[in-house]
This record gives C-alpha cells, structure tokens and sequence, in this order.
C-alpha cells in the first residue's frame, strides 16, 4: 500500500513510464516508514526488495528525475509563506568500502576515502520548518581533482566556472530563479563562510526585489581605499561603529576535525551561553580580488558584526561576520539577519538526519549511479521525517491526521496510551510526542523530540499500524460483515 503522502509528495513525477511512476511512490513509501532500516527489512519481502532495486538500476529513474517532482511539491509549501529561509550547503557522502569499492566514487580528500559530494538548496520556514529541496547537485571529484585548488596561488588563475567553487553561483541563481517564480514570497538565500567568494557577492546584485541573502565572511576582507577613510579592513571598519544590541545566545560545542588547521572557526569550542553585542554598518565597498584578466569592480554590502564580549580566557570568542543585503540600519533589523543566518543550522540537522537516520552511506550498491537514484529517494524520506519533528512544534495544535492516516495515529495511541481512542484525532503536537516515545523520547518539560527519537518511532508506529489494518476493529468488522 502507498501511503498518502508519498503519493502527493511524488504527484508529478515523470519516469516515462507509468508503472516506473507507481513504483516510485511505493519505494519512497516503505523506505519512509523505516528510515533507519536496510533497504530489505524496509521492503519486508523479496518481490518489494526485488523492485526496489531494479528502480534504482533503470536508465529513467535518475537521480534529477526522481527529486524533480520533490521541488515542484516544495514549491508549493513555499508559495503559502511571505518569508523563506534558502539555505545552501554541501555535504560528503562517504562510500569508503574496503572489501569492495563503489564504481564511479571519487576521492574525499587527501586520503584513502572515497565517495561523492552534495550540494543543496533547501527552504525552511521562518519557524524551521523544512519545506523541502529545491535544487540537489551531486558530483564526484575527478582524480587528482583535489589538488585543482590546493594552493591560492594557483586558484586564483582558475576562473570561477572551472572550479568546484561555481555551486555556490549556480546554486544562488536557482533561488534567484525561484525568487521570480513566486514574487509573492521573501526568499533569503544563506550561505556559511565557504560561500564567502567575490563572485557570489558580485551575482547576488542580480536578483529580483524578493530575493535577498546572507553570507558568513571568512576573512576580513580588504575595503575599497577611499579619500578620508583611513579603515583598510571590514572589521577595522565594524569595531568602529556603535553597539546596537547586546543579548545571550547559545553556543553549540564543538571539536578540532583537523589537528594542524589554525582557522579561528575550526577552533574547538566548549558549549556556553555567551553574551555578543551586535554592530552593523550599511553601504560598505570592498575592494575585488585579483582574477585572471585583471580586478573586477567592488561590491558595495551590508555588514553585521556579532562578537562575544567576555569568552573564556581559554577558548576562541563567538564571532560571525555577515555579509547581507537586508537592512541593517537599526537593532531589530540587525537582529533579524542574526536570526535568519541561525536558521542555516538547520541543514546541518537536515544532513545528520540523512546520513544518521537514513543511514545513506552504509547502503551497498555496486555503482555510483545506482546509489545516487537510491540517495534521491532518501532526501525525500530525510525531508519528512525532519518535517513531522518540526511540524509537530510548529503547528502543535494542527489535526494529526494532517500527517498519519487513522490506521498510524490509532495503532500509537493504543500502543503507548494503552487506553480507549478519543473520539476525535488528537492534535498533531502530542500525537508527535506518542511517536517520539516508541523511538525512546524521555518526555520532559520544555524539551520538545529530536529528529533521533522521531526515526526511530516512525518505524515501530508503522509496524503497529500494519497491526491495526490486519486485527484492528475495523478489520474485524469488515470480516463479520463478509
């Protein structure tokens, strides 16, 4: 049976073949039920396993086709927001098999790892609801390709459209694009410090009146010399401007990945409230760089600086310097490029539930190809099950069966109330809290499920309610009246 949602999610998918099209929507809905299990114990046959696998082998069901249907399905979820979050990043998957390697992986790295990398553009709301990808780029680095940027020196006379850098324009252009597409929607694209590059500062000037963005600065970069102006750097220039807020966040830990690397923010980090104070500075003109054919013009932005005031004399202070064109001209308006710039993290949870929950780098397939097919499917069921955990905050009062047929919600609340059903749905944020106990959540006050206790009680609620559909009530009834 295909779950209702897969069926919407998968509305327009176009495989050129009808059948193709319905096997789609019945793998995305057994692998969306168990998130975590092997595609086997996912399928719960050899027939549904046998499709499953000869899905991901057929020419026609790519890894485009496959999450095309997904964006124009996020598309509409994007359309019924006035302001939306477009977070980009990129991810490695790691295919390392030492018993047998993947056909068509390349290298991570340096090193001995092999794999693929993916680049995303997924919309969340302004609450973090995830709404769904917009555009998905897979690519496997060439031999040897690792070394085409080793060195500044010798990128810097690589243009941009022959690097592996380029994502971030393209990626940008596509939420411009989608910017155009819904006029009536406030698109913010953001991008963390390795979107920090000239020509991404320089593309965003292009986009529509709906579509503005938000980049972490990397470095301090060089001002555009001007008569009178004796500030040469950005944050020279930022230090210098009054305090607009001070207020208390958390800060998340977090652990050195490389040894040697001396970068302030790969520093490691322990977990704090810290106090920053917020400045900002609008209109400032900072100077090119140098690329192949000479300097290009400079690019004139708007600049929030957010910095710990007291950090720990032992620890790196919390420091984000962002680079927008949102207003910046008063406390709140600053404020709310802090807070849109925090609602990237989410593609990070987004990226742990992909590979924790989904598991995507231990599936085995022999070939590039196949597990990239295989990949587009989990992004879809990745996306879901970050989307009930945060629906279920979001909209705590929303009728459950918004999200689960009668058959799930039933089968949880006699499973884990042990009671009578109440007469009517119960409300999708304590039906949320039932799902997240069968996967282990401790309930606690204000301390809402985690996308962990989320995947691991989807399974078991979709267990319980293959039970109610065979043994249930209604299935008994249907039997004395047969």
């Amino acid at each position: 049976m295909i779950e209702a949602w897969a069926r919407e999610e998968l509305k327009t998918a176009n495989l050129e073949d009808r059948r193709l099209n319905e096997r789609l929507r019945e793998v995305l809905s057994l692998l969306g039920n168990r998130p975590s299990a092997s595609i086997p114990a996912a399928c719960g046959g050899h027939a549904e396993m046998t499709a499953a696998y000869r899905l991901f082998d057929h020419e026609n069901a790519s890894f485009e086709r496959i999450v095309a249907p997904h964006a124009e399905a996020t598309r509409l979820r994007v359309a019924a927001h006035t302001t939306v979050v477009l977070a980009q990043d990129t991810t490695e998957v790691d295919l390392t098999r030492p018993e047998q390697g993947v056909q068509g992986a390349g290298p991570l790295d340096g090193g001995p790892r092999r794999g693929m990398f993916l680049h995303l553009l997924h919309a969340f709301s302004e609450d973090g609801t995830p709404l769904g990808t917009l555009r998905a780029t897979p690519w496997v680095r060439s031999e040897g390709g690792a070394g085409a940027e080793a060195t500044r020196r010798r990128a810097r006379r690589v243009p941009i459209e022959a690097k592996e850098s380029r994502r971030w324009v393209e990626t940008l252009r596509q939420a411009q694009t989608e910017a155009r597409r819904l006029p009536n929607t406030r698109m913010i694209c953001v991008g963390d410090s390795e979107s920090d590059i000239y020509e991404v500062l320089a593309e965003a000037r292009h986009g529509p009146a709906n579509a503005a963005w938000i980049v972490r600065a990397c470095k301090d970069r060089l001002l555009q010399p001007q008569a009178g102006v004796t500030e040469r750097h950005v944050l020279e220039r930022l230090r210098a401007q009054p305090v607009l807020s001070t207020y208390t966040i958390r800060v998340r830990g977090r652990k050195a990945q490389v040894a040697c690397d001396r970068r302030p923010r790969h520093q490691p980090r322990r977990s704090r409230n810290a106090v920053v104070e917020v400045r900002a500075a609008a209109g400032v003109v900072v100077q090119a760089p140098r690329r192949p054919g000479g300097r290009p013009p400079p690019v004139a932005v708007n600049i929030v600086l957010v910095r710990e005031t007291h950090p720990p004399p032992d620890d790196e202070p919390v420091q984000w310097l962002l680079l927008t064109d949102l207003p910046v001209d008063t406390a709140d308006a600053a404020r709310n490029v802090v807070a849109f710039y925090c609602l990237r993290w989410m593609i990070e949870v987004f990226f742990r539930v992909l590979k924790s929950g989904c598991r995507v780098e231990e599936r085995r397939f022999e070939r590039i190809d196949r597990f990239q097919s295989c990949l587009a499917v989990y992004l879809i069921v990745a996306w879901r099950t970050l989307y009930l955990c945060r629906l279920g905050r979001a909209c705590p009062h929303l009728d459950c069966e918004a999200v689960f047929d009668p058959a799930e919600w039933k089968a949880v609340w006699t499973a884990a109330r042990r009671g009578p059903l109440p007469p009517t749905p119960p409300p999708l944020g304590p039906m949320t809290r039932l799902v997240a106990e069968l996967g282990g959540y401790v309930p606690r006050k204000n301390s809402p499920p985690g996308p962990q206790t989320i995947w691991l009680g989807l399974q078991r609620a979709h267990d319980f309610a293959l039970c109610w559909r065979a043994f249930g009530p209604e299935a008994q009834r249907h039997r004395l009246l047969v």
